[in-house]
């Protein structure tokens, strides 16, 4: 690397890291916060387990409903104003949230307001994610050859966040319910204030709230190497999607171990998948997207094969954490090629389609769970890994050949 593009390296670092990573880092550790910690506020507030479970139901299912809206107005808005209304939206309703439990900690009040607080913050920040994203994305194409390495860094920021939000949501949560949201209503007015740093993404006026997944799904279908690489890890989803929602019966039932050891197994996943992210990034950097990402599908599909006959804790625990990690691996490829492929005026729709294909099949593994036996859950995901297996492949040999996937 000669002294000037070394210098423009340094240039490019320290602007990423001033406009993306650090209100992303921001909003990562907001929306993780939230995600993990409102139920816990729900089952400390309540008391009630099903309100638990339907605080949970009640952030997802209108992030779900909700991200063909949240993309057709960031392709018509842009990235960094919907960034920063998003962000301060959360804050304004946390803080809220936070008032009435400091006055009304317990009581109908409180139960009101906390499932509230989970439907309201599950729409903003899906919001504030989409419009994360679609500002990486934009400094990604902006970074040229070196795109992989700025998703590479994005989901690294996810996955530190995934591994700490938890932890800091529990522990603040000890310290009273107020705590918690007062520390989420902070980063979320930090997230809103760096948003407005963020440089502006293309725009488009042709895109409608009601289109925004049907121009999503014609946008991936025009894209055949995304749409074989987002079919193929959909694929790959459920069979992940049933590691986690049949993980807790597996890891108490069959192995005869604690909850707080099906905890620790999705530390060692996170751990390990953040690990992966950063030697993903200088390996693609020497060999490609397609060796990269063929490699990491074929560790997936064996190590969730063997996963599904594990025969004790231990082992369980390390192969789930390798899947993980070669998940990782593959969403870095699939970060990366969105980026390149997507032209910038339709990208937010395009990711919400791509975002809500990968997401369906995690309900479908809940629902498949609640049907099977527990003697059966290692027959179900025995058969969960193989339909992975061949859908990872077929996207992979289909792959081969594609130029996009050619850094």
């Amino acid at each position: 690397m000669t002294g000037r593009t070394a210098v423009r390296h340094a240039r490019l670092t320290a602007g990423l890291l001033r406009s993306i990573y650090l209100p992303r880092t921001a909003d990562a550790l907001a929306f993780a916060m939230s995600t993990y910690g409102i139920p816990l506020l729900v089952l400390a507030t309540t008391r009630s387990a099903a309100l638990t479970g339907l605080a949970f139901a009640l952030e997802w299912i209108p992030r779900l409903a909700v991200f063909g809206w949240a993309g057709a107005i960031v392709d018509r808005r842009g990235a960094a104003a919907v960034f920063f209304l998003a962000s301060l939206g959360r804050a304004l309703a946390v803080a809220v949230g936070a008032a009435v439990l400091f006055l009304w900690p317990s009581g109908t009040v409180a139960s009101v307001t906390v499932m509230t607080l989970a439907a309201i913050t599950g729409v903003l920040t899906e919001c504030s994610y989409i419009a994360a994203e679609t500002a990486g994305a934009a400094a990604g194409r902006r970074a040229g050859t070196q795109t992989h390495r700025v998703q590479a860094v994005l989901l690294a920021i996810d996955q530190t966040a995934t591994l700490a939000g938890p932890a800091v949501a529990g522990g603040l949560l000890l310290a009273g319910p107020p705590w918690m949201l007062t520390v989420i209503t902070v980063l979320s007015l930090l997230t809103a204030l760096l948003a407005l740093r963020t440089p502006p993404s293309p725009r488009t006026s042709k895109s409608s709230t009601g289109a925004g997944l049907l121009t999503g799904w014609r946008t991936i279908r025009s894209l055949p190497a995304l749409g074989r690489l987002v079919t193929g890890l959909a694929l790959s989803n459920l069979a992940v999607g049933f590691f986690q929602a049949a993980g807790p019966v597996i890891v108490v039932n069959h192995y005869g171990q604690s909850t707080t050891a099906v905890g620790l197994v999705w530390s060692a996943a996170a751990t390990a998948t953040l690990l992966a992210v950063v030697v993903c990034r200088f390996v693609i950097d020497r060999l490609g997207l397609w060796p990269v990402g063929a490699a990491c599908a074929a560790v997936a599909s064996l190590t969730c094969l063997a996963a599904a006959q594990a025969p004790d804790y231990l082992s369980y625990l390390v192969l789930v954490a390798v899947l993980m990690a070669a998940d990782g691996g593959m969403t870095v490829v699939l970060r990366t090629l969105r980026s390149r492929l997507i032209p910038s005026d339709r990208f937010g729709s395009a990711l919400s389609a791509t975002i809500l294909i990968l997401l369906l099949p995690f309900p479908v593994a809940g629902v498949l769970t609640a049907l099977t036996p527990p003697d059966a859950l290692a027959h179900v995901l025995t058969g969960c890994a193989v339909l992975q297996a061949v859908g990872l492949t077929l996207a992979f040999v289909r792959l081969r050949a594609d130029s996009a996937l050619r850094t």
